[in-house]
């Protein structure tokens, strides 16, 4: 099981790669549709519409908070299909489990790929790649900054104080869905 355990975790710290040299800016405050926000309830559903950069939480069915201007892999339009493309993911997938040994400042993994997404790039003898995370920013990144531009593998990335309350409140098997 420790195995299993350190596997996993030399996985996490290899998935997104950090940008070599970040530009960063102050990272914007988490936008909020109810106020507060209570951590100490779960989410049930999480939506992410990659054209307007936001990531928003449910709650039966309701939107409860909103989160503006992530960031996405180096090449953010269509969906991922082969390791190496630099895309995120688009389609419904599961939040798979939590990473608090992250390479970033905690991790959220994403089950990509499915079946279907293993199937396509099986068709051209590809690998669809696999370790998309929503996560927050390189560790040893400065303290309430972020970076301003698409620099992850094709993960999501927020500030660190956003994926912290995500960390409360999304457990695992929480469905996701990322539109275009």
């Amino acid at each position: 099981m420790r195995l299993a355990a350190a596997i996993l975790s030399a996985l996490a710290l290899a998935s997104c790669a950090a940008p070599e040299v970040p530009v960063v800016e102050r990272a914007p405050a988490a936008r909020s549709i109810d106020k507060p926000f209570d951590v100490t309830k779960n989410v049930d559903f999480i939506l992410v519409d990659k054209s307007d950069r936001t990531l928003t939480l449910f709650r039966e069915g309701r939107a409860v908070r909103t989160y503006r201007d992530l960031a996405f892999g180096d090449a953010p339009q269509g969906h991922k299909q082969f390791q190496g493309d630099e895309r995120t993911p688009e389609g419904r997938y599961r939040i798979a489990y939590g990473n608090p040994q992250s390479a970033f400042h905690l991790s959220l993994k994403i089950d990509y790929p499915n079946a279907a997404d293993r199937a396509y790039a099986k068709r051209f003898g590809r690998s669809p790649g696999g370790d998309i995370f929503i996560h927050g920013q390189p560790n040893g990144s400065p303290e309430g900054q972020k970076i301003a531009y698409d620099w992850t593998d094709g993960c999501i990335a927020l500030s660190n104080a956003e994926i912290e309350e995500l960390w409360q409140t999304v457990p695992d098997g929480t469905p996701i869905e990322i539109r275009p």
